[in-house]
């Protein structure tokens, strides 16, 4: 880590934005207590979670990447022993209903699917009702039925009060689901806020891909105000255009009349566009370029860390 200075607000759901070797579950690491930090100040709800662990254990909870737990117990019965732990929890039928898992209440876990499984976990961090639930990169596997259904349990936990960081390396559930966001880059944070507002201060223009007849006067077009870049080429019966503006409305009017354009389609600049804009390189490329000593840890956790949560 390079250095990461980030406050996350009561009842927001706040992302740790980034790709593979970003630093973002080293980050959720050190919030939770699992990994020392060798300098500055964490504190988690008032406490460092170091020192006062056992505080932070009654208000927090996780879902790891990764989790160890009792793979011949039901699903109702994992849940019920997950509630002993706790003074004031949900009920195991609460849990299984809001995470989509009443199919699965009387099903092993070792016979879960993937996607299952990460549901379950993120149930067993949702049972202790906590204030501060912490997900990393919760809806890794699942299909968009069940990632809609976490999604959705996301957000009722922080309409009930609660408040909620995530990692994720996943553009539509960051801008989707987050109300501020952090886009970690080797460690450090490149940009921090509401996704909208990101996009809207990094990379305001928009895509516009359109076709014209073949040999159509493209000049005026060129000199449409706001408008940064054209690219053409010719494909059967016409020729395919792309121009990228940050007044679309002015495009369309063009396109609309003079031009008589067709098969037009606008292309919203998004959180990817911003990384790009602010790092100069891709999700991809950054991904790939981690060094060994900047990747993500995915730790194991034992039952008992488990427990914290």
């Amino acid at each position: 880590m390079a250095g990461i200075d980030l406050a996350v607000r009561p009842g927001e759901i706040f992302g740790l934005l980034g790709p593979n070797g970003a630093g973002k579950t080293t980050t959720i690491e050190m919030m939770v207590g699992l990994r020392r930090p060798t300098g500055g100040t964490v504190r988690v709800l008032g406490y460092d979670p170091i020192a006062q662990r056992d505080e932070v254990r009654k208000y927090v909870a996780i879902q790891p990447q990764q989790a160890a737990v009792f793979e011949q117990q039901t699903v109702a019965e994992l849940l019920r022993v997950w509630a002993s732990f706790f003074p004031d929890p949900a009920t195991p039928d609460a849990i299984i209903a809001k995470m989509g898992l009443t199919d699965s209440r009387d099903i092993r876990v070792a016979k879960l699917s993937g996607g299952q499984r990460q549901r379950l976990l993120v149930g067993t961090a949702l049972i202790s009702r906590p204030r501060l639930l912490v997900l990393d990169e919760p809806s890794t596997g699942l299909d968009p039925n069940a990632r809609q259904e976490l999604w959705d349990a996301v957000r009722n936990h922080r309409k009930a009060g609660g408040t909620v960081l995530l990692s994720t390396h996943s553009m539509e559930e960051a801008e989707m689901l987050c109300d501020r966001v952090a886009i970690l880059h080797k460690g450090t944070v490149a940009a921090c806020g509401a996704p909208q507002d990101l996009i809207t201060a990094h990379a305001p223009e928009r895509e516009l891909h359109f076709t014209v007849p073949t040999g159509t006067d493209l000049t005026e077009l060129r000199g449409t105000a706001g408008l940064s870049h054209v690219d053409t080429h010719a494909i059967d019966g016409g020729t395919r255009v792309m121009v990228r503006t940050s007044d679309s409305d002015a495009a369309f009017t063009l396109l609309a009349g003079p031009l008589g354009a067709r098969q037009i389609q606008l292309k919203e600049a998004g959180l990817e566009t911003v990384f790009r804009l602010l790092t100069g390189v891709s999700f991809h490329e950054a991904a790939v370029g981690a060094n060994a000593g900047e990747a993500d840890t995915s730790r194991e956790f034992t039952e008992t860390e488990g427990a914290m949560a």
